[in-house]
C-alpha cells in the first residue's frame, strides 16, 4: 500500500502567493497520511502572457522556486512531484524558450528525477488559442522513479504533463519499464478537458493496467483562462478511487499493490502485445 494525493490549485500570476498555497495543500496532504503528493502543472505561475514564465526561469539546482519545493519535501518528509517550473534550455537564464518541468523530490528534500514536457500543446478556435512552442522546449526523454514506501513495497512512478495525456506510446513505453502508477499533472483547458480528460486518464490506466495521479489546475484564473479541474486517481481497471470537481484542495487515495498485480495475472494483456 501507498498513500497519494493529488493536489488542485488555481493558480494566479503572484508568485509567492501560489506558493503559499501549495504549502498549505502539502501540509494538508501530509497531514491526511499521504507518502507522495503531486502538484498541478504550472502551479507556480500562470501568468497574465504566456512571457510572463521566461522572468521567473530558474537553472536546474537553483532559485527560490527548487529551494522552496526542497524545504516542503524536508520539512514534512514527504515525496513531493513538483508539477512544473520553467527551467532554463540554458546554465544560466534563457531569454526565449524554456523547459517546462516536473522535479521530484524525496523526503530528505534531494532532487532525485526530471522530466522535461515532450508534447506542447496546440489549440485554436474562433475564441482560444494556445501555442507551448512560443515559450516552450520540448524534452526529449521519459523519465521514472522508485519510492519504498512504509509498508516496505517499491513502486515505480513514471511522468508525464498534460497534453503528453494524448499520447499513448509514452504511457506503453513506461509499462515497458514496469511502472506501476502513471503521473499527470495537468492545466487542461475547461473546452478539451471536459470532453476529453477523464476519458483518457482511464484509457492510460486500463491499458497498461497501472493506477494514473492526475493532479489538476480547477477554475477561473486571474488571466481569464478557465482550467477544467477534477483532479482524480485511477485504478488499473479503470475505477476512479478519489476525485474532486472545480476549486482548490486534495484528492487522496491508497494504492493497493497486490490487487494491481492480480489484474494484470488476470488479465496479462501486457504479455500479449506484438507491435
Amino acid at each position: 500500500m501507498i498513500k497519494v494525493a493529488a493536489l488542485q490549485m488555481i493558480s494566479t500570476p503572484v508568485v509567492q502567493d501560489n506558493l503559499d498555497l501549495a504549502a498549505q495543500l502539502l501540509s494538508e496532504a501530509h497531514a491526511k497520511g499521504a507518502e507522495l503528493a503531486v502538484l498541478p502543472e504550472y502551479f507556480c505561475l500562470m501568468g497574465h502572457r504566456d512571457k510572463d514564465k521566461l522572468s521567473i526561469q530558474e537553472p536546474l539546482g537553483q532559485g527560490p522556486i527548487q529551494d522552496f519545493l526542497s524545504q516542503q519535501a524536508r520539512s514534512l518528509g514527504l515525496w513531493i512531484v513538483a508539477g512544473t517550473i520553467p527551467l532554463s534550455t540554458q546554465g544560466s537564464a534563457s531569454t526565449d524558450t524554456v523547459f517546462n518541468a516536473t522535479l521530484v523530490y524525496n523526503p530528505k528534500g534531494e532532487c532525485v528525477c526530471r522530466y522535461d514536457k515532450i508534447h506542447l500543446f496546440q489549440f485554436q478556435t474562433e475564441k482560444e488559442h494556445y501555442d507551448e512552442s512560443v515559450t516552450l522546449k520540448p524534452g526529449e526523454n521519459p523519465s521514472f522513479f522508485d519510492v519504498q514506501s512504509l509498508s516496505g513495497e517499491t513502486w515505480r512512478f513514471g511522468l508525464s504533463i498534460c497534453y503528453d495525456l494524448r499520447f499513448a506510446e509514452l504511457y506503453r513505453h513506461y509499462a515497458s519499464h514496469h511502472v506501476d502508477v502513471m503521473l499527470v499533472p495537468a492545466a487542461f483547458t475547461f473546452t478539451t478537458g471536459e470532453a476529453h480528460w477523464e476519458i483518457l486518464l482511464k484509457a492510460r490506466a486500463i491499458e497498461n493496467l497501472a493506477y494514473v495521479v492526475a493532479s489538476a489546475q480547477g477554475g477561473e484564473h486571474l488571466n481569464g483562462r478557465k482550467t477544467f479541474g477534477h483532479s482524480m486517481v485511477i485504478d488499473p481497471w479503470g475505477k476512479t478511487l478519489s476525485s474532486m470537481g472545480l476549486g482548490q484542495g486534495v484528492v487522496m487515495a491508497e494504492l493497493n499493490r497486490a490487487d494491481m498485480l492480480d489484474k494484470r495475472l488476470q488479465l496479462p494483456a501486457l504479455n500479449h502485445r506484438r507491435l
